[in-house]
C-alpha cells in the first residue's frame, strides 16, 4: 500500500472515503464533514482485553502531521502487542491526579503542617525562605521532573554564604519531596543525595553563632546603672530585671499571668503550652523577683507585665480607665531597650540580648560550683539522654531555690 503524502492528504474532500496511512495497519485519515484538506486521524484496532473493535482518535490533520500520527499509532500498536488496551491506558492517565509543581506542593505542605507549629514566626519563615530562595529557580517544575541537580541549583547560591539558612531550606525541601513521595507523585526523594553535588560546608560547630550575652561579672553594675531605679510606670525595665533574676525566656516572662504566681510559696508555675519543650516548669522566686511582682499589682487583671501606655498625664495604678491596654508586649520590646542602654556583650559589635542573660546565668553557675543538673533544670532544658529522662521525674525545685537566691543576691549586690 502506497504511503499517504501531504499532497494527497490536502486533496481530501468531505465526501471522500478514509485515506489509509499506509505505514501503520488500521491508521487512516477520515475526512472533515465540512472542510476540504482537513480530517481526523483514527486508529482502528481490536482490544486485546475486551476482544472488541475500537477506534482511537490521534488528532486533527493538518495540526497533527502524517509522521507524527504514525509515531502515535506505532506506540499504540506496541501497547496492543503487549496485551494492553491503548484507550484504557489513555483514560487511566487522564483520570490520574495532576502532578503538582514544587511551589504548589510546598504551599500545601505548609498548610498541612502549620497547625502543629507553636511558633507563628517559624510558620511564616518556613514558607518565606522557599519563596525567596527556591520558587524563583525551580518552583514551576512538577515534582516528578525535579532531580538532585535541580535541588542543588536552588541551594548553591546560599550553600556557603548562608549555611544555616541553606540547612533549613534543605530540610523544608526534603519535607515537600517526602510529601510528594507519600502521595505517589515521585519515586524517590532527590534531596537525599544533593550534598554530593555541593561543596563541603564548614562544620556546624564552627559556624554556630550564640546569642550575644553580657559577661556575668558585668551584670551587677548594669543593673545598678539602668534597672534598679525604674520609674513607677517603667514596666519594661522591671520586666528585664525579672527576666535576669529568673533566667527565663523572654516569651515566658512577657506572657506571665497572675494565675501562674503563688507569692506565699514563692513559686511561679509556667504551664506546658507556654514552654518551648511543652512541659510545665516551676521557677523558685527569690525575694527580689517577688518585690518586682508586687510593684506590678493594679496594672492589668491578667498579665503581670502588660503592654500599657499611660494616657492623660500620670495615672494612678488603680485607675484602669487611664490606660491603653494592648496585651502581651512585643518580643522586640526588650531588644529595643537593651540597644538604647547599649548593653555590652561578649560578641564584638553587638549588644547583649534578653536571651543572652540565660547564658550569663549558666556561666555564673559553672564558675561558682553549682551542679550542672541544677543549672540545666533552672533553664528548663530537657534531658537529652532518653533513658535518663525516663527516670528523672523531679524538677529539683527546692534544690534549685538556694541557687536562684544566690544568683539574685549577686545580680543586685550593688543596689542592696
Amino acid at each position: 500500500m502506497a504511503l499517504l503524502t501531504d499532497a494527497k492528504a490536502r486533496t481530501i474532500q468531505p465526501t471522500s472515503p478514509p485515506m489509509p496511512h499506509g505505514a501503520v495497519p488500521g491508521l487512516a485519515l477520515h475526512p472533515s464533514p465540512s472542510q476540504k484538506g482537513h480530517g481526523k486521524w483514527v486508529l482502528r484496532f481490536v482490544s486485546p482485553v475486551t476482544k472488541k473493535r475500537r477506534n482511537a482518535g490521534l488528532g486533527v490533520y493538518p495540526n497533527v502531521g502524517i509522521a507524527h500520527a504514525a509515531k502515535l499509532a506505532r506506540t499504540m500498536r506496541e501497547q496492543i502487542a503487549q496485551g494492553e488496551d491503548p484507550l484504557a491506558l489513555r483514560n487511566k492517565e487522564a483520570s490520574a491526579p495532576r502532578v503538582p509543581t514544587l511551589q504548589d506542593a510546598a504551599k500545601q505542605v505548609h498548610t498541612e503542617l502549620k497547625p502543629g507549629w507553636k511558633n507563628a514566626k517559624h510558620a511564616q519563615q518556613w514558607i518565606n525562605t522557599l519563596a525567596e530562595y527556591v520558587f524563583p529557580i525551580i518552583g514551576n517544575l512538577p515534582l516528578d521532573a525535579i532531580h538532585p541537580r535541580n535541588i542543588a541549583d536552588a541551594l548553591r547560591p546560599i550553600w556557603l554564604e548562608k549555611p544555616e539558612t541553606a540547612f533549613r531550606v534543605r530540610q523544608r525541601l526534603h519535607a515537600v519531596m517526602a510529601w510528594g513521595w507519600a502521595h505517589g507523585f515521585v519515586q524517590a526523594n532527590p534531596v537525599d543525595v544533593v550534598t554530593h553535588l555541593l561543596p563541603q560546608q564548614p562544620s556546624k560547630a564552627a559556624r554556630t553563632q550564640h546569642q550575644p550575652a553580657m559577661p556575668w561579672r558585668e551584670i551587677p553594675a548594669f543593673v545598678k546603672a539602668n534597672l534598679a531605679n525604674a520609674g513607677e510606670f517603667d514596666v519594661t525595665r522591671r520586666m528585664l530585671l525579672f527576666l535576669i533574676l529568673t533566667a527565663c525566656r523572654s516569651g515566658e516572662v512577657r506572657g506571665m499571668t497572675w494565675a501562674e504566681v503563688n507569692l506565699k510559696t514563692g513559686v511561679w508555675t509556667i504551664p506546658a503550652e507556654r514552654m518551648k519543650a511543652k512541659l510545665p516548669h516551676r521557677v523558685p522566686l527569690p525575694k527580689a523577683a517577688i518585690r518586682i511582682i508586687e510593684k506590678q499589682r493594679g496594672f492589668h487583671e491578667t498579665l503581670v507585665f502588660p503592654s500599657i501606655l499611660p494616657r492623660r498625664g500620670r495615672p494612678s495604678k488603680g485607675d484602669q480607665g487611664q490606660f491603653a491596654e494592648t496585651g502581651v508586649m512585643s518580643d522586640m520590646v526588650l531588644t529595643a531597650l537593651l540597644r538604647r542602654l547599649k548593653a555590652s556583650s561578649d560578641t564584638p559589635g553587638r549588644f547583649a540580648t534578653a536571651h543572652g542573660f540565660r547564658s550569663s546565668f549558666r556561666d555564673w553557675c559553672s564558675e561558682n560550683g553549682y551542679a550542672r543538673d541544677l543549672a540545666e533544670r533552672s533553664l528548663s532544658h530537657t534531658v537529652q539522654n532518653k533513658v535518663e529522662a525516663a527516670y528523672h521525674r523531679t524538677d529539683l525545685l527546692e534544690q534549685r531555690r538556694p541557687m536562684l537566691v544566690a544568683w539574685a543576691e549577686f545580680v543586685c549586690s550593688l543596689v542592696c
